[in-house]
């Protein structure tokens, strides 16, 4: 799926479930929610929880777990461009601008 094509299917997913209703500072808090729990994700997948409370999940479950929390954050971005009309793909290009001047020699 291509990321303008992703960011209308967030915004329909979301807006037919009334999440598209909260503003960008709402909004802005569930992205930093979002970014722990991939915080959250990485520390699991890379050197576990070492909780005797919790069963240790496979490697497989483990990284499935971070490819949902990636999704969400992505999810967040998207609606918190679309809060302010930018399009994923312009994001993007803008910041691989942005790269490509300040590394090219």
């Amino acid at each position: 799926m291509e990321m303008n094509e992703a960011q209308k299917w967030i915004k329909q997913f979301y807006g037919d479930r009334g999440w598209t209703n909260y503003g960008p500072f709402i909004r802005l808090g569930f992205l930093m929610e979002e970014t722990g729990e991939v915080a959250q994700a990485i520390r699991s997948y890379e050197i576990g929880r070492d909780r005797p409370d919790e069963s240790t999940p496979s490697q497989e479950q483990l990284k499935h777990n971070l490819i949902e929390e990636i999704g969400d954050v992505i999810g967040n971005i998207s609606l918190l461009a679309d809060l302010y009309h930018i399009s994923l793909d312009e994001a993007f290009a803008a910041h691989q601008e942005k790269l490509l001047k300040r590394f090219s020699s």
